[in-house]
């Protein structure tokens, strides 16, 4: 039997309220993976910005860009067959189609089929023994992703349709 005990401040006047901070403390995690793609997938302690302002500007946007991440990490795992445009956008599915080969056994093409293909641009194998893919590859994945789209779009504006 383990026996442990958690250290709170907080007022635990019932089971309830055990209950309660047990589920918030439970969540503890989920924070820590996001503060790792903020500090190793953005790299915001490298930042060189020496205005206040312009550090929070900065952070805002590293902050939107960790969830993003972690959220599509989370859905693949736990909603892979809702459709690719609960999480991307038109143009980003449209790069993916065209950059990524399916596998061979391609099934429909849900949110999962889609995570995965960013997932191998940043060098996930999709090897049927692999894991899901984590956070540091979706990361990579998007990163590039994300370049190959802006650069999909200002080709256009440049070339014409």
């Amino acid at each position: 039997m383990i026996d442990w005990k958690l250290i709170t401040d907080l007022p635990v006047g019932s089971r309830t309220d055990a209950i309660e901070k047990l589920k918030w403390y439970a969540l503890r995690w989920k924070i820590e993976v996001f503060h790792k793609i903020l500090k190793s997938g953005c790299k915001a302690e490298e930042s060189k910005l020496r205005t206040a302002q312009r550090l929070t500007n900065l952070i805002s946007l590293f902050c939107i860009l960790s969830w993003r991440v972690f959220w599509m990490t989370m859905l693949n795992r736990s909603a892979p067959d809702v459709p690719p445009t609960l999480a991307l956008t038109a143009t980003e599915i449209g790069v993916l189609d065209r950059l990524v080969n399916d596998k061979p056994k391609a099934r429909q093409k849900t949110l999962s089929h889609y995570l995965i293909k960013i997932a191998r641009l940043g060098g996930y194998l999709a090897r049927a023994s692999d894991p899901p893919p984590g956070n540091t590859v979706m990361w990579r994945g998007l990163s590039r992703l994300t370049d190959i789209a802006l650069g999909a779009m200002v080709g256009v504006e440049f070339a014409g349709n």
